[in-house]
């Protein structure tokens, strides 16, 4: 199961990004909704989380997009906990 990051600040991302890869997740980080979609259209991704920084309006779209693509779970990573512990929790489930 692959999982997609997006989020706007890029140190975010790949800090997201190192948590999942050490946890022993397959995962891609980007912080534009149009590189988000040009990924999620490949069909290989199955998770998206989606961090705090991107706004109500692109975290809809975004949403829809993935369903439409084969994303079964959307993690909203507005953190209000450390990066790792956030990703652990949402990725667990």
């Amino acid at each position: 199961m692959k999982t997609l990051v997006l989020g706007r600040t890029p140190a975010r991302v790949r800090e997201v990004l190192a948590t999942l890869r050490e946890d022993g997740f397959a995962a891609e980080g980007v912080s534009t909704d149009e590189e988000a979609r040009g990924l999620l259209a490949s069909g290989e991704f199955r998770v998206l989380i989606v961090g705090g920084g991107v706004g109500p309006e692109s975290r809809a779209a975004m949403e829809e997009f993935a369903a439409g693509h084969g994303v079964r779970e959307v993690i909203d990573g507005a953190l209000t906990e450390p990066v790792d512990a956030c990703v652990r929790r949402g990725s667990s489930r």
